[in-house]
């Protein structure tokens, strides 16, 4: 990556705005954080900044509030876990501009930090208003982007404030460029990407993209539903998406073209519905009865995912193989998990959802690299060029 980062400039005593993405998980009833990897992803740079006694400000949206103030979804229980990750005082407003956030910003000394509160809570942040984007600038000195997972944002916090400031990537950035610019530039060979989630039109852009980069290709999730239905299987109740059959039967034809191994399941767990309570069933995919929705990838078809991954020297993930939020259609998206954790193989999960699965199953250490951003992991390695990025200064500008 050809930009800035705060390695290559001066933070000592300077006001640094950190565009963070600690958009946590918190629980309906206690309001606690459920999974503080997001906040974990971003200390290298928060410690780095205040080893080099930097006044750290850090600017975080937290959940959908739709430009208003939503009591639940204040920053408060994200400082009080950052001040345990830590270990100091970690101050916070309650607002992210105006004269509480300018205050707190000008007394700020070396080496403290500062959490503005939800910058969702402003509609100006989303619409990425310049009179937004000057009132954040007017708290720093310096702003740095630490959030790849918004990196594929047009927001305030990300590409207006880069009008105003000068501009450096983060260590997270940084890593995050690193591993997933690497795994399309340099991979070792076999290289296999491992796609599930729910809709192939979600991925459209990275299957055209990895073409000729990749040895093989698993299909698992709702969208090998599409992919069943473009090579002529009955799929009964299954999503299956029309708009996308003609790009499919394109990708399948391209695949057996550049001899890609694409693979679909063969057999699957089918249900009358997705809920715990279903009626459920496993079938060869030829034998999907009309009333019956997949819902995950049957054994027959964990073992020949395994078979194709065993000698694998490279592995992409994006997207769970069944409804892996419901137990008894998770099988086969652990299967995949604890497979990938077992190879002798570089592998690289493409954040969101699957992120999600790993840490819950706790297998992040014995990934290669778990990526902290779904969306923008999709949009570069489909050739995207990220906004966030686009917008930091070029190396050797300072």
């Amino acid at each position: 990556m050809n930009k800035t980062s705060i390695k290559d400039i001066n933070v000592s005593g300077k006001r640094t705005l950190v565009r963070v993405d600690f958009n946590v998980p918190l629980d309906e009833k206690t309001g606690q954080i459920m999974d503080d990897s997001r906040i974990r992803a971003a200390l290298p740079t928060i410690k780095y900044l205040i080893d080099g006694k930097a006044r750290v400000i850090l600017a975080s949206h937290l959940g959908r509030p739709d430009g208003k103030v939503v009591e639940s979804m204040r920053m408060t229980p994200v400082a009080r876990r950052l001040e345990v990750l830590l270990g100091k005082k970690v101050s916070s407003t309650s607002d992210c501009i105006g004269a509480e956030a300018e205050q707190a910003a000008a007394i700020l000394q070396d080496g403290e930090v500062l959490l503005l509160d939800n910058l969702r809570f402003h509609a100006e942040e989303e619409a990425n208003t310049p009179e937004f984007a000057r009132a954040l600038a007017r708290l720093a000195d310096v702003y740095v982007d630490d959030a790849f997972g918004t990196a594929h944002r047009k927001h305030a916090s990300i590409v207006g404030i880069t009008k105003f400031l000068p501009s450096v990537s983060g260590l997270l950035l940084d890593k995050e460029l690193e591993n997933l610019g690497g795994l399309l530039s340099r991979p070792q060979h076999p290289f296999c990407a491992l796609l599930g989630g729910a809709k192939i039109s979600d991925k459209v852009g990275l299957l055209q993209n990895i073409m000729g980069k990749v040895d093989c290709v698993l299909i698992g999730g709702g969208m090998a539903a599409t992919f069943l239905n473009a090579k002529g299987v009955e799929t009964g109740q299954s999503l299956v998406e029309n708009d996308s059959i003609d790009t499919v039967k394109q990708i399948i034809a391209e695949s057996e073209k550049r001899h890609i191994k694409l693979t679909l399941p063969i057999d699957v767990v089918v249900a009358n519905n997705l809920t715990a309570n279903a009626v459920i069933r496993t079938v060869s995919v030829d034998k999907i009865l009309s009333d019956m929705k997949i819902a995950d990838i049957g054994p027959k078809t964990v073992t020949l995912f395994r078979e194709q991954l065993k000698d694998c020297r490279t592995v992409f993930w994006n997207g769970p193989m069944g409804v892996y939020e419901v137990t008894q259609f998770a099988a086969g998206t652990k299967a995949m998990a604890e497979t990938l954790a077992g190879l002798k193989a570089s592998t690289v999960i493409g954040g969101g959802s699957t992120a999600d699965v790993v840490a819950e199953l706790e297998l992040e250490k014995k990934m290669t690299f778990v990526s902290t951003g779904g969306g923008a992991s999709l949009a570069l390695l489909s050739g995207e060029k990220l906004p966030g990025v686009e917008a930091l200064m070029e190396k050797g500008s300072v």
